[in-house]
């Protein structure tokens, strides 16, 4: 099978839509050998910030000497990107002979009789028996969507489970409430793990809580008001946090008096921080120097997450596309860039709270360009977007429908102290870095 071939068999697997629940996920590892059961995780549940703490805690792991598997969801630039060790993405030969095996499970199963597997649950199968194969150390795990019956939680080996903050998002699948909503998430516990939280909301702290004395488990709240912030620009940020530095590197810059340690980070935006001390109480659990979490820190990154594209003038895009993580943003260009004029180029899902999310964004903009995403099924219509930011416009707004279209306006009208953003969804991110450059050169 070529990797053309892999790609057309899941397009033709996606009629199978997206369903919640293990048995069926279980039954095709269970073909394939249970690899899940030879590999250990950090698992990672949460609404906003589960890649940034799953790229700084893989990065630390890989900067330690362990061969560190990460699976993220969903893609930026590549469905390839979603499946790497040590920051080297799956070749695509290697993803076409994994999928002809699992297609080849797929096959036994139905003839016993059981369900065909979703798209993400195949996708899931990969991953385990491409970390399984290559032998790797520790895999850092991010879920598809919810916690405890998302396909990523067939695995029992969890030795830390990770909660990012938790907030409404999925409604239709999670809950309605911020509770019900927790106690989904909160089903990646496994008994005897440890248990690492950033700051919650109290009504996800007693969930939290309530599942780890449940699973016999310590618990750990990150303290994102201990953080120092002590430089910061779109590009980097410097901060300080109470850290033990069992083997400190000859250049650590270490407060011997505080147990404070500094951090450089080229992931940014005013959201950032709490990410780095969540992904910060995780790695302390884990048997790693403070010098490999200072270099894995400063290397890690994260596409699509308040990501700069060209300077002149700025362009960033940003893969926010829920409230919460609207209402950062909005903190981070204001601190950032402030008195700067802005241009917004937007595409959504249509079962996102568009209409807040254009309440918060709109005053900002001189300029909003709407687009159609490439899902066109899931997508909002650029029209449609561009009524529900009308009522809280102090700019102009246009449905350039075409993403091409919108970042080619966005380049001609902006000047080169403007800015240029690009949010809403991470499913389009990485057509409009291509278009940019293309346009620049870039």
């Amino acid at each position: 099978m070529t990797y053309k071939e892999a790609r057309v068999y899941l397009d033709e697997m996606s009629k199978y839509g997206s369903v919640l629940g293990l048995d069926v996920v279980r039954e095709l590892l269970a073909e394939l050998g249970d690899p899940q059961e030879k590999l250990r995780f950090i698992h990672i549940a949460g609404t906003n910030g589960k890649g940034s703490v799953l790229a700084l805690v893989s990065s630390v792991l890989s900067e330690a000497g362990f061969k560190t598997g990460r699976y993220t969801s969903p893609a930026v630039f590549s469905d390839l990107e979603r499946m790497q060790i040590d920051g080297v993405w799956i070749s695509k030969t290697e993803f076409a002979e994994l999928i002809e095996e699992v297609q080849k499970a797929i096959v036994r199963m139905e003839t016993r009789g059981i369900s065909s597997p979703t798209v993400f649950e195949i996708e899931t199968a990969v991953a385990f028996l491409y970390f399984c194969k290559k032998k790797c150390d520790y895999v850092v795990l991010e879920t598809g969507l919810g916690g405890d019956l998302d396909a990523t939680n067939v695995v029992a080996n969890t030795e830390i489970a990770v909660f990012t903050t938790i907030s409404r998002d999925h409604m239709g699948f999670l809950g309605d409430s911020l509770e019900e909503i927790a106690q989904k998430k909160a089903g990646i516990i496994k008994p005897g793990c440890v248990v690492v939280s950033a700051a919650q909301q109290p009504e996800v702290c007693r969930v939290l809580k309530e599942q780890a004395e449940h699973k016999e488990c310590a618990l750990v709240f990150a303290r994102p008001e201990q953080a120092v912030l002590l430089e910061e620009n779109y590009r980097e940020l410097l901060f300080s946090y109470p850290f033990s530095n069992r083997n400190p590197g000859k250049e650590a810059k270490d407060d011997e008096e505080s147990g404070r340690m500094q951090f450089r980070m080229g992931m940014t935006g005013c959201y950032q921080v709490d990410n780095a001390v969540t992904a910060l109480e995780a790695v302390r659990r884990l048997p790693v120097s403070s010098a490999a979490v200072r270099d894995g820190f400063a290397r890690a990154e994260w596409p699509g997450r308040f990501t700069g594209i060209v300077q002149k003038p700025a362009f960033l895009i940003d893969g926010a596309h829920n409230v919460d993580a609207v209402k950062r943003l909005r903190e981070s260009v204001e601190r950032y860039f402030p008195g700067r004029q802005l241009f917004l180029i937007m595409g959504v899902f249509r079962d996102k709270e568009y209409r807040r999310m254009a309440e918060i964004l709109a005053p900002l903009a001189k300029q909003i360009y709407t687009v159609n995403l490439p899902d066109q099924k899931r997508g909002l219509p650029a029209e449609e977007l561009k009524e529900a930011f009308l009522p809280f416009c102090v700019g102009e707004v246009q449905a350039a429908g075409n993403i091409s279209a919108a970042v080619s306006l966005a380049l001609q009208e902006a000047r080169e102290e403007d800015v240029i953003l690009a949010c809403g969804s991470l499913s389009y991110l990485g057509k409009v870095k291509a278009e940019v450059k293309r346009m620049t050169d870039g």
